[in-house]
């Protein structure tokens, strides 16, 4: 595995721990679950920028990985989707990095 690989996948797991750790954390302290941790996303106008910001750039992405995987059919790459979705853009892009430079090294 080159050495970019590594940094992508080292990422993805940094991506999918570190995020989780303060959901959960959060979630614990309020008592209020994933309702709650939504409703906490838009509390004001600089969470709710935020994460609008972060909708935006999951969407671009969507799109990239479902019309690049048309081209490539790099099927695997598509399990970026669902780790995007249900943990975060910041496991779900290295993870399609990852993924994507397979064939490529």
């Amino acid at each position: 595995m080159s050495p970019l690989r590594k940094i992508y996948l080292a990422l993805a797991i940094w991506g999918a721990v570190h995020p989780m750790y303060w959901f959960v954390t959060y979630m614990r302290e309020t008592g209020t679950g994933l309702s709650g941790l939504i409703g906490a996303w838009f509390s004001n106008a600089s969470t709710a920028g935020l994460s609008w910001d972060l909708m935006i750039a999951v969407t671009a992405l969507m799109v990239w990985i479902v019309a690049e995987t048309r081209v490539t059919k790099n099927w695997s790459a598509l399990l970026a989707i669902p780790a995007t979705f249900c943990i975060g853009l910041s496991c779900g892009l290295p993870l399609y990095l990852f993924l994507r430079t397979r064939g490529i090294t």
